[in-house]
């Protein structure tokens, strides 16, 4: 069974952090559609497209907090732990961003709006979701493996298998935040690989994976007194 290893807000929580997020887009969207807070007030705004916002919203924060629908999980086996991203996460993201042009359409075809302020707000609900969408099917054949004898690893860039018993010693390098972004594998034979977590949508495993290596390979383990 998968074990939840970055869990997300109580459900409770949550959905009240969702709603409020739904509430407050409504509310402001008659800056957006062409429409007065009196006439809302009354009963006479559009209401439809006041939900049809705040609905475009939520979809935005759904994708980028990806925790609330896709928890980070991790299978444990004996003799092996495989990091990744996955493609049934990816397919339903990319399936959810799609509803938010479509939704930000329809909006468009069906009420007034303000042209300055729909486009602000529609190029920052389509294009901030975007951004992370494309790094991840970029990115979806990365993956890191770590057994008893062997490191394999993969990005974009560069692909190999490590044989442990050939390591002399591992470096753990830090960000500014002090968090493992890379790994700097030195070989007996004095070459080096550096193993680029940063760059393979792997943030959600960092602290997994720099528990996992200083408990596994713990003698090879070395803090490097600056970072590279």
């Amino acid at each position: 069974m998968a074990k939840i290893i970055r869990p997300t807000y109580p459900l409770e929580f949550s959905i009240g952090l969702l709603l409020l997020i739904f509430l407050l887009s409504a509310f402001i969207s008659f800056e957006i559609i062409d429409t007065t807070w009196h006439s809302i007030m009354k009963g006479e705004g559009p209401i439809l497209a006041m939900v049809l916002c705040g609905t475009v919203v939520v979809i935005l924060a759904l994708i980028l907090w990806e925790e609330f629908l896709f928890p980070v999980r991790l299978k444990p086996m004996e003799d092996e732990i495989v990091f990744r991203n996955h493609f049934t996460k990816l397919r339903s993201q990319v399936f959810i961003y799609l509803l938010i042009p479509v939704l930000i359409a329809v909006v468009y075809a069906m009420y007034d709006v303000h042209p300055v302020a729909f486009s602000i707000w529609a190029a920052i609900c389509i294009f901030t979701p975007a951004g992370k969408l494309f790094s991840g099917i970029k990115n979806y054949n990365d993956f890191l493996k770590f057994t008893d004898h062997t490191i394999e690893y993969r990005n974009n860039d560069k692909e190999g298998i490590l044989l442990v018993k050939d390591i002399h010693e591992m470096q753990l390098i830090r960000d500014e935040a002090q968090v493992v972004h890379k790994v700097k594998v030195i070989m007996s034979d004095g070459k080096y690989v550096l193993i680029d977590l940063d760059e393979m949508e792997l943030e959600a495993y960092l602290q997994t994976i720099e528990s996992f290596i200083k408990n596994h390979y713990g003698i090879l383990v070395k803090e490097p007194s600056f970072n590279q």
